[in-house]
């Protein structure tokens, strides 16, 4: 990496992810990044998300030792009680709280000199409206990190005009199935059903998730820059339309978890779970024919139905394709648990022939794995830049936020998966496994394959990713040699 290094300004970049799973995953491994090109990172973690990650994960902050005095952890409360649930439903709460104490917290640490190397930057979560504004108030640089995906970013700057044009938010009864249009290079390609949640109910939550992506939107423009964890040859004509609407530099700097795993060469990246993960499955996965499993995981915050678990269960076994399948102890929704033992060993059990069941998986060694011929995603952002950089097809069941723009994209644009829509009973399960480890396999593993090595080349010297993030260095360098002239 050819950088200039001036010898007295030395980058300090503060990093506040979102305070979920795939976020602070994401971050971490962006923080390492930058650790490797020198730039000493404060990352702002709250102290739940933190004791989570002390709990489950091994040496997470021993392996910043590599990289002597240029790494710390800053822990804040997120204002919720220690024995706050904290689920899915919270989020907009939690957000809320987050807020009351990040704000003062942030203009704090961007005024105040640490070890003597005062923040010359921020890399925020793009939701943290108030981070942009903070920043320009105390001439601290804030650069926006985008966790979606740059189709459901640009998907969502169109969301507005809809709204000022009157299309937007539909009333009791309307067509689900309505073309979406004003998105350029997605023509034909969305429905409304397509769209976040409040662009299709009323209601006071609703309205508070429509004013939390409106003050995303226009906060956006404040940014220093944009930087999107994905890169330029998966994007296509989407790209242009982004630009169009955020006046500063587009850095697409990912997949960060192969870009980080290319650039540490020999050093193989560590975990950043808030589950301790089973790797047992591993040894399983060792046992089986190549391709011959079905991955099956639904994230960190999708919640299912005690029904529905039942349906994906006996899908599952009726296929007679042998799955790995992570059910996560508070995977049931709010009032249902999985509490009972019992019950959970009954599963197992059942499945014992051709499946097994963990609460947790390293998955990115599960999808690198040979036996592994697919996966079934709720399609959110980091797991589905993981399918890709191994090459494996999915089907695609989403539920919330940018993960059902996501699944249209893979399964019609890409064409490296199936959209299971809306449907979870068992014959649909059934026979959209089969299709994906059958029928379909060769033409979608072909199409995932083609991804992978492009997402590859993307971050190995000289590809486009490699090259975004070399600029994205020297920008961060260039803005530290103005802050100490």
């Amino acid at each position: 990496m050819d950088i200039a290094r001036g010898e007295n300004a030395v980058p300090h970049v503060l990093i506040f992810p979102l305070p979920i799973q795939s976020p602070v995953n994401s971050m971490l491994k962006l923080a390492e990044l930058l650790c490797l090109a020198g730039v000493h990172v404060t990352f702002l973690i709250t102290k739940h998300n933190h004791q989570r990650l002390l709990r489950s994960t091994d040496g997470v902050e021993s392996r910043f030792d590599r990289y002597p005095g240029s790494f710390g952890f800053e822990i804040i409360s997120d204002g919720f009680p220690e024995d706050h649930p904290r689920s899915v439903d919270d989020f907009l709460d939690l957000l809320n709280c987050l807020q009351g104490v990040a704000e003062p917290h942030l203009r704090q640490v961007f005024l105040r000199p640490e070890k003597g190397r005062k923040v010359t930057c921020g890399i925020v979560e793009a939701k943290f409206s108030y981070a942009f504004e903070i920043g320009s108030e105390v001439g601290v640089p804030v650069f926006a990190f985008e966790t979606i995906s740059p189709c459901c970013l640009g998907v969502f700057l169109c969301i507005p005009q809809l709204f000022e044009a009157g299309k937007l938010p539909l009333t009791k009864g309307e067509d689900l199935e309505t073309s979406v249009d004003v998105v350029p290079g997605m023509e034909g390609l969305l429905k409304v059903r397509d769209l976040p949640r409040f662009c299709r109910t009323e209601g006071p939550q609703a309205e508070k998730s429509r004013k939390l992506f409106m003050a995303k939107i226009q906060s956006l423009r404040k940014a220093q820059g944009l930087i999107l964890n994905s890169f330029e040859e998966l994007e296509g004509p989407i790209l242009p339309h982004i630009r169009t609407h955020f006046p500063n530099t587009t850095y697409l700097i990912g997949p960060v978890q192969q870009h980080l795993k290319t650039r540490l060469a020999e050093m193989p990246p560590s975990s950043n779970s808030f589950w301790r993960e089973d790797k047992t499955c591993i040894q399983w996965l060792d046992e089986q024919p190549d391709e011959s499993v079905i991955y099956v995981s639904f994230g960190s915050l999708s919640t299912l139905t005690m029904a529905q678990l039942m349906e994906v269960f006996h899908g599952l076994v009726t296929s007679g394709v042998r799955f790995l399948w992570v059910l996560r102890p508070d995977i049931l929704k709010a009032g249902e648990e999985l509490s009972d033992q019992n019950m959970v060993t009954q599963l197992k059990k059942n499945c014992s022939q051709n499946g097994q069941i963990v609460s947790w998986a390293p998955q990115e060694q599960v999808l690198a794995h040979r036996a592994v011929g697919g996966f079934w995603t709720h399609s959110g952002w980091n797991s589905t830049l993981e399918s890709i950089i191994a090459g494996k097809p999915m089907i695609c069941w989403a539920q919330i936020g940018d993960q059902r723009i996501t699944r249209r994209v893979v399964s019609e644009v890409w064409k490296i998966g199936v959209d299971m829509e809306d449907k979870c009973d068992r014959l649909s399960i059934e026979k959209m496994v089969k299709e994906l480890m059958g029928s379909r396999r060769q033409e979608l593993k072909k199409s995932a394959q083609k991804f992978s090595k492009l997402a590859k080349k993307s971050v190995n010297n000289g590809g486009s990713s490699y090259t975004s993030f070399d600029h994205l260095i020297n920008d961060i360098r260039r803005l530290s040699s103005i802050e100490h002239s």
